[in-house]
């Protein structure tokens, strides 16, 4: 489906170390979600940084928000925010621990923020696992 969401992508910090299909997958993984859950004609925004320690990829979407109470679980195997909006097709819940498992494996973290309508995932890899 065709909803005009745009990827808006800022940064550059260097080429991959570590096992490039994975971090891929939990990348794609969270600019997937994020696309997912943007309204139409918006865009999501992609943001590489890097300092002396962490690389940190950001992914940030507008849309409704993600409730604060719901925010430490996101992350729980089988866990939806809210089951009654799945659509058909859609995932079970395993997306975001995968990302963790993906990221955590590499000596890294990944957290989420949101605010004001703008929800972001942050992951942060030791600069040994550049991107």
């Amino acid at each position: 489906e065709d909803r005009g969401v745009s990827l808006e992508l800022n940064g550059q910090v260097g080429r991959v170390e570590g096992d490039r299909e994975m971090l891929r997958r939990a990348l794609s993984n969270l600019i997937a979600n994020a696309v997912r859950y943007t309204q139409r004609d918006q865009s999501v925004d992609v943001r590489l940084s890097r300092n002396q320690r962490w690389v940190t990829i950001e992914v940030c979407n507008p849309g409704i928000g993600i409730p604060s109470e719901h925010l430490p679980h996101l992350f729980d195997r089988f866990y939806r925010v809210d089951p009654s909006r799945q659509r058909r097709g859609e995932g079970a819940g395993l997306g975001l621990a995968i990302v963790k498992s993906i990221i955590e494996a590499h000596a890294g973290k990944v957290s989420v923020t949101s605010t004001s309508g703008v929800t972001c995932f942050s992951v942060d890899l030791p600069v040994g696992h550049i991107l």
